[in-house]
């Protein structure tokens, strides 16, 4: 097996397990439950082309090591390797190789901005980058510099291939956002996300002057108190970054004791609502991606670390199946028995076969199936799960562990998926447990939606097996020592865990797995401040648009006749709305409209609970928990409020939202 590790090669040639208990624990019958006490850590010996001595793993260095994990508490993480590694040599199966693309710099970057929606500040259609001028007029200042230097990496690159079309200058695209005129920052406001409108086309929209994140930004990151708990979701991370000076606070502390030391972060109430990843349009999640991607790479360009997305060429893989095969096909063949599934079935069988088993079994996770009966109940899943022939009384739980852990290295790339792997991986040397954590919160929303609804309902599962630990000894800290092999030790392509530093890495990427599981519902949040970047992003398109269909106009009477006729209804209608009252459609109750009264203390939760007290018997099956009151159009496309979303101030934010009360999803 060949392993990647940026130019060098390195070859895994053998397990050298310490001590002749492991040799005992290889020699296990068939029928009997491996077990863990009888295997001990050990170590791989690895060659790399440029040398031929074999690198061994060197002693922990505690003051290397991130989280001060020591060696014994780590041994559930070797043991797992071992377990995985031994499946893999037993398999006989040749695999399939995933080779990691090293594009140059140039390349890399122009890649980067397709990724971030940005192409057309480079090359051909760099001539009228009109749409992206908008775009970047809603960028923080940090995130505006993470763009620049990329436009100028790729500029540089193109001038020395010697393209033939335009290659633009820097200065050309970003001199809108630096009009000279403007006033000198003081460093603590983010100029450039100041937009060209004046005054009275903001109160035209009638949008809140708190949108536009100029003074405002810049008083809340002058009144920003620090605090190792409330994570600040209404301000750029890399913003705060930025202006955080003292990086003493809130490094990461020593420790090998369970969840206890790591802090309770939490998330302030926002009056507007929390936004979670589900809740917006697919035509926002769009901008939210790109967004994100821009706030990640300025994040890790403000604290020094590098950030590169890894590109992996096209394999051949296995177009039907179980094991193996890519999830978007497994997605797709699933749908066809169950039409709107989003996780595999197979996944949910095996979390639905272990947890009627109960989940208070001591090592669970952790021991491992019998070998054997593992690859045979594989390889009678393959044939018979789909037609439904499968017996699955016969599954013992600790081998449904096992294939379940099997299914997640086994897909042709990493859940964590190939380009962004390495990042979750250097998650771990940020400087800081909450950088860390927003760091996390922006790589899960650029995963794609199957392996984020699949990682979430992992996740989910193994907070389940912890809330068990005082039974089954499966804590924080167990669960991810054993998991962390199956996540982050990808063996299509070089993982770092297998390096010279190997503990050290090991050691990182089962603190980051137990930052994924403890704060996993901080990470399905979309930060406030992304959402209103949004926001802002469809308002200026809209404006846009406006002006464009007010030319036409001046060229179609008719059309002109028929927008004015439309103009007119609508000014109709909105006077039977009194100020300070919403109308609520609700299509799919009895009650098709209601006019509401806003009140500082009205919640979504309120204007639901009105509606479904007045629903007729026809509709009676519904249930709170089965509707939700929706925010649509205005400045945000679509919008699933959370029941506390205060409305009178979520109207003042976008006062041209219809509000509808619908079933989500629909």
């Amino acid at each position: 097996m060949s392993w990647l590790s940026g130019s060098q090669r390195v070859v895994l040639t053998a397990y050298h397990p310490s001590g002749t208990n492991a040799a005992a624990g290889n020699q296990a019958k068939e029928g009997e439950e491996a077990c863990p006490a009888s295997r001990r850590s050990g170590q791989y010996t690895m060659h790399h082309e440029n040398s031929k001595k074999a690198t061994e793993r060197p002693a922990f260095d505690r003051s290397s090591s991130q989280d001060s994990l020591d060696e014994l508490s780590m041994d559930d993480y070797w043991k797992e390797l071992e377990n995985i590694h031994e499946t893999r040599k037993n398999s006989h199966e040749e695999e399939e190789v995933v080779v990691v693309k090293e594009p140059d710099e140039g390349e890399l970057e122009e890649e980067w901005l397709k990724e971030a929606g940005l192409s057309n500040l480079f090359g051909e259609s760099a001539e009228d980058p009109v749409e992206s001028m908008v775009f970047l007029s809603t960028l923080t200042r940090t995130q505006k510099a993470a763009v620049q230097k990329r436009v100028e990496t790729v500029t540089q690159t193109m001038r020395k291939k010697n393209k033939q079309h335009q290659v633009p200058d820097v200065r050309d695209i970003f001199r809108i956002q630096n009009d000279p005129k403007e006033k000198v920052s003081d460093g603590n406001e983010p100029p450039s996300v100041k937009t060209s409108i004046n005054k009275n086309e903001t109160q035209e929209e009638g949008k809140d002057p708190e949108f536009s994140l100029g003074i405002h930004e810049k008083n809340l990151l002058e009144d920003m108190t620090v605090s190792e708990t409330d994570i600040n979701l209404e301000i750029s991370f890399a913003e705060q970054a930025a202006n955080v000076k003292d990086d003493s606070i809130d490094k990461i502390s020593g420790g090998k004791d369970d969840d206890t030391l790591l802090p309770n972060f939490r998330l302030p109430k926002d009056k507007t609502g929390t936004t979670k990843i589900g809740d917006l349009a697919p035509q926002d999640m769009k901008k939210v991606y790109s967004l994100a991607l821009i706030e990640l790479t300025a994040l890790y360009d403000i604290l020094g670390t590098e950030f590169k997305q890894q590109k992996a060429l096209k394999i051949k893989t296995k177009d039907s199946g179980l094991f193996g095969v890519p999830l978007a096909v497994l997605l797709e063949q699933d749908q066809k028995k169950v039409p709107g599934t989003k996780i595999p079935l197979i996944l949910q069988k095996l979390i639905s076969q272990i947890e009627e088993a109960r989940l208070d079994t001591e090592g669970l996770l952790r021991i491992p199936g019998v070998a054997a009966r593992v690859k045979s109940l594989c390889q009678e899943l393959e044939a018979k799960f789909y037609e439904g022939t499968f017996n699955w009384e016969t599954v013992k739980q600790h081998d449904a562990a096992s294939l379940l852990k099997l299914f997640i290295r086994e897909l042709p790339q990493p859940l964590l998926t190939v380009e962004y792997l390495k990042a979750f991986q250097d998650v771990q040397y940020l400087p800081t447990r909450k950088q860390q954590l927003q760091a996390l919160n922006l790589l899960v929303l650029l995963l794609p939606e199957a392996n984020r609804d699949m990682l979430k309902v992992l996740l989910e599962f193994l907070q389940r097996i912890i809330d068990y630990r005082d039974k089954n000894k499966m804590t924080l800290n167990n669960i991810a020592m054993v998991m962390a092999p199956n996540l982050f030790t990808f063996h299509g392509f070089g993982s770092k865990s297998i390096e010279q530093n190997e503990f050290v890495m090991a050691a990182g990427t089962a603190n980051v797995m137990r930052f994924m599981i403890k704060y996993q519902k901080l990470l399905w949040t979309i930060p406030k401040f992304i959402v209103n970047q949004v926001r802002k992003q469809n308002a200026e398109s809209q404006r846009k648009e406006r002006k464009d269909k007010a030319m036409k106009k001046l060229l179609k009477k008719m059309a002109y006749d028929r927008e004015k006729h439309e103009k007119q209804d609508k000014n109709s209608n909105d006077a039977d709305v009194p100020q300070g009252v919403i109308r609520v459609q609700a299509p799919h109750l009895s009650k098709v409209s209601m006019a509401i009264q806003l009140t500082e203390e009205l919640k979504a939760s309120d204007i639901v609970a009105r509606f479904l007290s007045q629903k007729s018997g026809v509709v009676s099956s519904l249930q709170k928990e089965e509707v939700f009151l929706y925010e649509i159009g205005g400045n945000i496309g679509e919008r699933c409020l959370d029941d506390d979303t205060y409305m009178k101030d979520l109207y003042q934010l976008n006062p041209n939202a219809e509000w509808v009360i619908k079933p989500k999803n629909i």
